[in-house]
């Protein structure tokens, strides 16, 4: 059986915490899925577009990556991509408690799927997308927690970093 894991969020946008959590895990997976999750609740920043962009651009050369976008529950998306496993990365034991409760309701739902966390390395704690997006809505320099293909798309695009 081979090892496939999906990888949800909203990436908006990817950060170096993302990319951090994303190049640790591709040892452990044949295939890795990029999820982009549509979240009613949520008003991106970017477009989904963009984001596919992004990842597409950042993992080029890496045959392991893929990028879907999807509606609905994390389990579907699993069924659609024949994943096994979804990778949730963890930043503070409060993230910890969240994740837990939604490992343990996807695995009700389905339970051949298990949910793999991986910790962030210390120096990507505080890089949340929602406070990269804040530091961007208030024209600051984000550059340092945002890959370079991003940096370099959002200077394209003439938004501040």
């Amino acid at each position: 059986m081979s090892r496939i894991c999906l990888f949800p969020g909203t990436f908006d946008p990817v950060t170096l915490g993302h990319t951090d959590i994303i190049n640790r895990a591709l040892p452990l997976f044949d295939k890795l899925y990029i999820g982009i999750g549509r979240n009613v609740n949520k008003e991106p920043m970017f477009s989904e577009e963009q984001r596919l962009d992004w990842i597409e651009q950042i993992y080029r050369d890496e045959p392991k990556v893929a990028v879907v976008a999807y509606d609905g529950l994390t389990v579907e998306c699993c069924r659609k991509v024949g994943a096994n496993f979804i990778l949730r990365g963890i930043r503070y034991v409060s993230d910890f408690e969240y994740e837990k409760a939604i490992a343990d309701m996807n695995r009700s739902l389905e339970h051949h799927i298990e949910t793999v966390f991986l910790t962030c390395l210390p120096q990507y704690t505080s890089v949340a997308s929602t406070l990269v997006r804040d530091v961007l809505k208030n024209r600051g320099d984000a550059s340092q927690f945002l890959p370079p293909e991003v940096t370099a798309s959002l200077h394209s695009l003439s938004s501040p970093l």
